[in-house]
This record gives structure tokens, C-alpha cells and sequence, in this order.
């Protein structure tokens, strides 16, 4: 099972401000004990709200708002892909993740092919699996 871990921004991330080299130190020991473990699929911060844009779809238009966004710990200041036998073992990892008092992470679970039912023909099948083999040669 794959899944999308989201780590929430805070009012420090939104500022910009990094972290030091005891917190990078940290997460990266934890990152390489994911990836020795075959859980970690990827994972990256990111810049903060300021820099980035919303695109909102409307049936007469297609609008793009500028950050910064409004209530910090509704966004996402970085993520990972990671992959587990379950719910309970991605649960299990990220309660180990190297955070402090008041953070918090959200863990969704990524569609896998067989979730999308009869939809998915066996033609977008085919389409979704030369994709994936398109990007991992990149």
C-alpha cells in the first residue's frame, strides 16, 4: 500500500525560516532508515505559501491566486511517498519521524489501479503503466 504522508505547515515554515543542522541531521538518519527499509518512495520540502499559486477551475474560467494562503496549518510544508504492508505499519514509521511538540503530519492512502473498478479499462491501464515506466526512466 502507498501513501502520502503530508507534513503540515507551521507559522516558522510559512516564514521561511530552516531548519537547523541538528533538525536536517535528524531527518535525514530517518530518511535513510526508511529508504534501507524499502518504505520510502520519496519525500521533499517545501517553499513556502508566498511562493507558490492556487489554480481554481470554474466552468466559465480558469483563475490563479497568488500566495501567500491564509491559516498555516491547512497547508503542506513538505511530504513523502512511502510504501507499507498497511495502515498501521505507515502509522507505525511516522510516529518515529523526528518532529517536535505541536507538529503534525497527515497520512492518506494513494489509489492503486483496482480502486477505480471497471472505470478503468483495460486501455487506461495500459496508458497509467507507459506513463509510470516513462517517468522511472527519467
Amino acid at each position: 500500500m502507498r501513501f502520502m504522508v503530508m507534513v503540515k505547515a507551521t507559522k516558522e515554515s510559512e516564514a521561511g525560516e530552516m531548519p537547523s543542522e541538528a533538525v536536517l541531521a535528524a531527518m535525514g538518519r530517518f530518511n535513510e532508515e526508511m529508504v534501507k527499509a524499502g518504505v520510502m518512495l520519496a519525500g521533499e520540502g517545501l517553499h513556502p505559501s508566498a511562493k507558490g499559486a492556487r489554480i481554481r477551475f470554474s466552468s466559465k474560467s480558469v483563475d490563479v491566486i497568488d500566495g501567500p494562503f491564509a491559516a498555516a496549518d491547512e497547508l503542506v510544508a513538505g511530504y513523502w511517498l512511502i510504501e507499507t504492508a498497511s495502515r498501521d505499519e505507515a502509522i507505525a514509521w511516522m510516529k518515529r519521524a523526528p518532529f517536535a511538540p505541536g507538529d503534525e503530519l497527515e497520512l492518506r492512502q494513494v489509489f492503486e489501479a483496482e480502486d477505480f473498478g471497471e472505470a478503468f479499462t483495460p486501455e487506461l491501464r495500459e496508458q497509467e503503466e507507459r506513463l509510470r515506466a516513462e517517468v522511472a526512466r527519467r
